[in-house]
């Protein structure tokens, strides 16, 4: 494929609006979202609570966003200073989208993010090759995602004494987490709860 063609079909990807990185290096850049139903980007508000919470806790850190959808969460942890970000969405339109942004603000920062196309629960069914500073679960609501991922996470290792685990659900979400994660912080906005955990010694 000729090279101009090649980027004129990959500028041609469906997108439904915007969102920008609200802090760090990457701060002001504007993001298009791709058109796939049910996407539902993290709110600026919802970000900038979060990304307080762990201002202290990013630089040079390892974090995995494991339903990646608009990128809200992991370009934010990029531009804040993580020095690697690895994104899972299992839409091929987003995945394909996020993969581009990728490229672009991979040059503008100092840490590095990686997408990959598939589903979080296949994924997280295999222990990592080292264990994951942040991890980011930001779930479609009332499929029991995030219970499941926080199950999986535990039984192949892929956190360590002081990992933090963001969750982002619907309100009221009430799933069972190991013993062992202490809750940090939590808030809610309308219809949405979220809350911070770090994980302790299991016992």
């Amino acid at each position: 494929m000729p090279r101009s063609a090649h980027k004129q079909n990959r500028s041609q990807l469906p997108a439904s609006g915007e969102l920008r990185i609200i802090g760090g290096q990457l701060r002001g850049r504007k993001l298009s979202v791709a058109d796939v139903p049910g996407l539902r980007p993290t709110t600026d508000r919802v970000r900038e609570t979060l990304f307080n919470w762990l201002q202290f806790e990013l630089a040079g850190q390892r974090c995995l966003d494991l339903f990646a959808g608009s990128g809200a969460l992991g370009f934010e942890a990029l531009s804040r200073g993580a020095d690697l970000v690895l994104m899972l969405e299992k839409d091929s339109k987003a995945a394909r989208l996020l993969s581009q942004h990728a490229h672009t603000l991979n040059a503008a920062s100092h840490g590095s993010a990686l997408v990959q196309q598939g589903d979080a629960l296949q994924f997280l069914r295999q222990q990592p090759a080292s264990p994951f500073d942040i991890v980011f679960i930001d779930p479609p609501f009332r499929m029991a995602l995030a219970e499941h991922c926080c199950q999986l996470l535990e039984r192949y290792q892929w956190l360590h004494p002081g990992s933090w685990v963001y969750l982002e659900t619907e309100l009221g979400w009430q799933g069972q987490l190991p013993p062992h994660w202490r809750l940090h912080r939590d808030k809610t906005a309308g219809q949405v709860s979220y809350q911070l955990y770090q994980v302790e010694e299991s016992a």
